[in-house]
């Protein structure tokens, strides 16, 4: 994985990230957007594009905010994500870290 959604995009989801990334692998949770690992190219386009700052590379991952590299992984794959976030439903649920958070 290369880019990673976090806890600044919860219950925000501007979207702006989605139009900017040119191999479609964002895809929206019901409180959260996440990034498919195995579908980011590490293009880096969708970083700057993030109004509230929630993108950070995988490599440079401040150490509190680890946790959501497993979280965007995980949950794309239990979700059965693939083949683009645009055309893509929004789940009915997020992973836990998000669930567990107190909504803004």
């Amino acid at each position: 994985m290369a880019y990673v959604v976090t806890e600044a995009c919860i219950d925000i989801q501007d979207r702006s990230c989605m139009e900017e990334c040119p191999v479609d692998c964002i895809y929206p949770g019901e409180r959260m957007m996440y990034i498919h690992p195995d579908e980011c190219v590490d293009c880096g386009k969708c970083m700057p594009a993030c109004p509230s700052e929630a993108i950070h590379w995988e490599h440079k991952m401040p150490a509190d905010l680890l946790p959501f590299v497993d979280a965007n992984a995980a949950f794309v794959r239990e979700q059965g994500f693939s083949g683009g976030g645009e055309d893509a439903d929004p789940a009915d649920s997020d992973h836990p870290l998000v669930t567990q958070r107190k909504p803004r």
